[in-house]
């Protein structure tokens, strides 16, 4: 590799007056001055005392080209040249319309003969364009053939009837009661990392390894108060009837006498065990809201379910089950020191118009 010999040696100084070096002294000092303007005071400084480019770019960690544009920009139109960025020229990118049209309508109708979907590469090589050029017209149109949204629709005889009680609940409580979500989340496992990871640091993010060791499994019972948002919850080894039982104890207990419980739950075969319907009996202010099959999505507590994985469940680490029953109920603690939450708003006849709308979709296409 060369080197100019001359590269570090001094510079013409840069020409400023004694006000414009205070003026940028200032904005150097000052700690609200923005980055880009910090570091362009500090260019004209150092340039100033005749340093060459090369060693001002070295000295603050920035390029040449950086160094050059700055200074001219400066000599050229002082503190204004400093105070804007440089301009950008215009976009050089043009699609010829008739492509942007195959390329959408390759997209919508058509896949390649080995895959399920196009790639940007795939429909590149079809169309004879640049992967750049087909990820823009993907972007400007909102196609993403990689990805695909999954659905369940329910076959619950009962499905409007089961919707309409629930939503009507949840947009209309009744007075004197308290609503609750109730769930179970089965088979929690307390999970060990084969070997520990590395933490996060700036610029690379914390580790754990792929394989794990399975130290046991809970069962999470848990009651989330619609109104209020606090959750109430218990883990139990097993999921039978005799744990809904005992939760549903729990619940009695923690729920002042003087209100009815009014309980939305899923049709698990443990819900409607004899002996679940007995107890319902012997303690009539329960009552229950079933959702119809297939139609986890209605019950709220679905959601918190799905928070408590997310953040604390998923990346933890666990040798026992004792230490995740123990995090679980620290993390219903905090929860509940601060609870949010979650608002029905949608109307049951407008989730029924928009599945009817689906299956009148489906049988269009198929």
């Amino acid at each position: 590799m060369c080197y100019n010999a001359n590269m570090w040696e001094k510079a013409d100084a840069l020409i400023m007056t004694e006000n414009q070096q205070k003026t940028l002294e200032v904005w150097v000092r000052a700690k609200k001055t923005p980055q880009r303007t910090f570091l362009r005071s500090r260019i004209c400084l150092v340039a100033a005392e005749g340093v060459s480019h090369n060693a001002i770019a070295k000295r603050l960690a920035t390029t040449r080209t950086t160094v050059l544009l700055w200074t001219k920009r400066f000599r050229e139109q002082g503190f204004p040249g400093l105070s804007k960025d440089a301009p950008h020229g215009p976009s050089t990118r043009r699609f010829d319309a008739e492509k942007v049209k195959a390329i959408v309508e390759a997209t919508l109708h058509t896949k390649p003969a080995d895959s399920t979907h196009w790639s940007t590469r795939t429909m590149a090589k079809a169309q004879g364009v640049s992967h750049a050029t087909v990820q823009r017209i993907w972007d400007a149109h909102g196609l993403q053939p990689h990805r695909v949204k999954t659905f369940k629709l329910s076959k619950d005889k009962r499905f409007e009837e089961k919707l309409t009680d629930v939503v009507g609940v949840y947009l209309n409580p009744p007075d004197k009661a308290v609503v609750l979500c109730v769930d179970e989340k089965t088979q929690v496992q307390a999970l060990d990392r084969t070997q520990p990871g590395l933490p996060m640091k700036k610029g690379r993010c914390g580790t754990m390894t792929h394989d794990y060791k399975r130290n046991g499994t809970t069962c999470l019972f848990a009651a989330m108060n619609v109104l209020e948002g606090k959750v109430l919850g218990s883990c139990y080894p097993r999921h039978r009837h005799q744990e809904f039982l005992k939760f549903l104890r729990t619940i009695e207990r923690e729920v002042p006498s003087e209100l009815d419980i009014h309980m939305i739950l899923d049709n698990y075969g443990t819900h409607g065990h004899p002996n679940v319907k007995t107890w319902l009996e012997k303690h009539p202010r329960f009552k229950l809201h079933f959702t119809p099959t297939s139609s986890s999505w209605l019950n709220l507590v679905e959601r918190w379910f799905g928070e408590i994985t997310r953040k604390r469940i998923r990346r933890g680490v666990f040798k026992s089950v004792p230490e995740l029953i123990a995090a679980i109920e620290e993390y219903i603690r905090c929860h509940n020191e601060d609870p949010k939450p979650f608002v029905w708003t949608k109307r049951a006849k407008d989730i029924i118009d928009k599945i009817a709308h689906c299956k009148a979709v489906f049988e269009t296409l198929h």
